[in-house]
């Protein structure tokens, strides 16, 4: 007894430390699968530092006109697009999972927060940051990332193409010199047609020049590994939205030294740093105060919408550029989320990844999300030093960068593809497009998703069925055989079949049903195939179960345990089956 004791406690130090060992390596693990600057930055060198300084500065050249452009669309302030331009790169460079993702302003989130901006003023487009960041972070903790998968690409590019229809008419009228703001694509059209006397020769035709140039920049021949001119071309590609705005202040400048002021202007754009303070939780417009309550009940369907599109456009491109890697869906909700409760104690409005900026991001060679350092604090740079020159940008030129971006985020060949593929397809995606056109976003979307369901849940109620009679060693028989897992909406649809076909033979003859397929029953299924059974009883027809798992076969006779007599092997007439037909 002495030695076991004495053994036990040799023992027992060695256990100990190994139990604590597995316990910190549990922890490392979580820690650097939730901030993965952890897993990049112990590697990090200079010749990765020089790459992403070079992506930083090339995505802050394009961020900030798009960003000014973007907080247009929203009825926000210009220096609202630059507010929102700075905190995603920060916190994404922490929490992000995917080097190439750039978080910021987008066009989208633009359009979905204007009609709030528009009812309640500035400080709504901050709450609904904050709110948006709340509830995308939740979901990424209960990792419910799996709603997404309920809206299917159709109804994703549907609604993707209606708000690049939308934002794109809601630009016309200043890329035409005609003041004012739409509420919807119907009403940026009739102002077109009700003020085209308003229409100015100088905007319209810095616009359209705008355009036909941004549209050569993009096709420029350039090479990042090339000559020094390809180089050059490659860069200038990249940010050509910045040199066209570049080349807009430098026209105004020049004519203002004249004395000559031909186009209309951005204007006023706050110069300094936004205020860190917590969002407004109470709004002072138009002489009344609006409360919590009252601004969560006046943002309606917003709350739910501005956080699923903003996790389906991040995820999408995360998922785009993430080069055969597994994404951590979670991982990025976690990421968007945190941009948006973060962005809004700086006066942020909604913000997501963008497609445009992570493009260039990639095509800079970027190699860490170090890159968004540079590209923060550009824009950082901006709002306190650049203020005054941003205020000369033509409001031609931004109308000019917002359409043409949406003029590539507008697919095309999607409609030619459903065509090819699943013509079905093309039902969600048309009512989803047209709704959004005539009512809102929101709307839209929720009808394109109801189609699906409604789609799904006929699916699963007709179930694809192969029933015929066969004549096998002189014998005829009924064989069917679903196509698919049965369900509840499928199992009167089952039992109505086979009842019809057993009307139309000539004589009473056995009928095999052929589980091969069907993985998953429920009680209801299981219920009308006892009353199958029953009725061919009645009618002296003989019921087969031919080929089902165990777990399925256990399902019926818990159900009815008579129905286990017509488990059973069918001999030869199967055999032939098996060696012929299937």
């Amino acid at each position: 007894m002495s030695f076991l004791r004495e053994n036990v406690h040799e023992r027992t130090p060695l256990l100990t430390p190994r139990r604590s060992s597995i316990t910190s390596t549990n922890i490392k693990e979580i820690l650097v699968r939730r901030i993965p600057i952890l897993k990049w930055l112990p590697n990090y060198n200079w010749g990765k530092c020089l790459q992403d300084i070079l992506a930083g500065f090339t995505v802050g050249l394009t961020v900030i006109p798009q960003g000014i452009a973007y907080a247009t669309v929203a009825l926000l302030p210009p220096q609202y697009g630059l507010y929102s331009s700075f905190m995603g790169c920060f916190v994404y460079l922490v929490f992000g999972s995917t080097k190439e993702v750039t978080v910021g302003p987008t066009a989208i989130m633009a359009l979905l927060s204007q009609h709030h901006v528009k009812t309640l003023g500035e400080d709504i487009a901050v709450l609904i940051s904050f709110l948006s960041g709340c509830i995308i972070t939740a979901m990424g903790i209960l990792q419910l990332g799996f709603l997404v998968d309920f809206i299917s690409m159709p109804v994703i590019c549907g609604f993707s193409n209606a708000a690049a229809i939308i934002i794109a008419a809601s630009q016309l009228g200043t890329l035409l010199g005609i003041s004012g703001k739409s509420d919807s694509f119907i009403d940026s059209i009739s102002k077109i047609i009700n003020h085209y006397n308003s229409i100015t020769l100088w905007d319209t035709l810095l616009g359209v020049t705008t355009i036909i140039l941004l549209v050569c920049l993009k096709n420029l021949p350039g090479k990042k590994r090339g000559t020094t001119f390809q180089k050059i071309m490659w860069l200038i590609c990249l940010a050509r939205n910045a040199v066209v705005v570049i080349m807009g202040i430098v026209l105004v400048f020049a004519l203002s030294l004249y004395d000559l002021k031909p186009f209309k202007i951005t204007g006023n754009i706050t110069k300094g740093l936004p205020p860190f303070s917590p969002p407004p939780f109470s709004i002072d417009t138009s002489n009344k105060t609006y409360h919590f309550p009252e601004l969560i009940q006046e943002l309606g369907s917003t709350i739910a919408s501005i956080p699923l599109i903003a996790i389906l456009e991040s995820v999408a491109i995360a998922k785009a550029f993430a080069k055969g890697k597994t994404l951590d869906a979670t991982q990025e909700m976690f990421a968007v989320g945190l941009c948006n409760v973060i962005g809004s104690f700086v006066r942020s409005m909604p913000t997501t990844g963008s497609f445009t900026r992570t493009a260039v991001n990639n095509a800079s060679g970027v190699k860490t999300p170090m890159g968004g350092i540079i590209t923060g604090l550009l824009v950082l740079l901006a709002c306190g030093l650049l203020t005054s020159i941003f205020q000369l940008i033509p409001k031609a030129t931004l109308a000019a960068v917002i359409i043409v971006a949406m003029y590539y985020m507008f697919e095309v060949d999607i409609f030619s593809t459903l065509w090819r593929t699943k013509r079905i397809d093309l039902i969600p995606l048309i009512v989803t497009l047209i709704c959004c056109l005539g009512l809102s976003l929101e709307y839209g979307m929720i009808v394109g998703i109801v189609i699906n369901l409604i789609h799904l849940l006929y699916l699963a109620a007709r179930p694809g069925l192969l029933i015929e009679e066969r004549v096998v060693d002189d014998m005829t028989v009924l064989f069917v055989l679903p196509k698919q897992s049965l369900s509840f909406p499928a199992a009167e649809y089952l039992r109505e079949q086979v009842l019809e076909w057993c009307h139309k033979c000539t004589e009473s003859i056995p009928v095999i049903i052929d589980g091969r397929n069907v993985l998953r029953i429920d009680a209801t299924v299981a219920k009308n195939l006892t009353l199958l059974h029953v009725d061919l009883e009645t009618r002296q027809q003989k019921l087969i179960f031919w080929n089902w798992s165990e777990e399925m076969k256990s399902i019926l006779t818990n159900y009815d345990s008579s129905l286990s007599l017509s488990f059973k092997n069918c001999g030869s007439i199967l055999q032939i089956f098996t060696n012929t037909v299937l």
